[in-house]
């Protein structure tokens, strides 16, 4: 993403993925030292895994909640099933040599520019959700399931209400597209309301 001659990141995928998403870069005209902002959406594995390899390929700013902050640096264990993730991460530290990032600013505000930052808690304690002009990009507060907008199955989330809670509370945002962390951009039509109303019908 391009803001204000400035290219962001958002989330960095499962570990030892980083050549990969270099080579996705580059092949969007971008020098990966250009991008100036890696923005976290949440701490789970698959969103922070190559955060630190990433960080200095580029000399990116780091970013994320300080509610997820510690889980990312490890200070936390994660809760549930998701201590799997965990495990993971120290299987990828060994073999893979990943390293976990220690620079990371909080999002001090709610907007970076044009760039609105929305708290979006529940699936976990710190997710948040990011607004560009017309775009959501959601993180897992939902998932695209061929053309249909879910949440993440409830053991995923730390919190099932609350993340019902974050959906209604996007639903007071304006925007035309949705980017979920699982499942292609989807185009708004009815989509986010069937989505609400299935919540109401829970």
């Amino acid at each position: 993403m391009v803001k204000d001659k400035e290219t962001i990141l958002i989330d960095t995928g499962r570990p030892g993925k980083v050549k990969n998403i270099l080579k996705e870069i580059e092949s969007l005209n971008i020098k990966p030292k250009n991008i100036k902002h890696i923005l976290l959406t949440h701490h789970d594995v698959d969103r922070i895994g190559n955060a630190a390899l990433l960080q200095k390929e580029t000399g990116a700013t780091l970013w994320a909640s300080k509610e997820d902050i510690p889980y990312i640096r490890g200070d936390k264990s994660r809760p549930g099933v998701k201590k799997l993730g965990s495990l993971y991460l120290s299987v990828s530290d060994f073999f893979m040599r990943v390293k976990k990032p220690e620079k990371i600013k909080s999002y001090n505000d709610h907007k970076m520019d044009d760039l609105e930052i929305i708290p979006t808690p529940g699936h976990t304690p710190g997710h948040v959700s990011l607004l560009y002009k017309d775009i959501l990009f959601a993180g897992d507060l939902v998932r695209n399931s061929n053309g249909v907008l879910k949440m993440a199955p409830a053991i995923m989330n730390a919190d099932e209400e609350l993340i019902k809670e974050s959906i209604l509370k996007v639903s007071e945002y304006s925007f035309k597209w949705v980017c979920p962390c699982n499942g292609e951009p989807l185009e708004i039509k009815d989509e986010w309301k069937q989505l609400l109303n299935n919540i109401a019908g829970n």
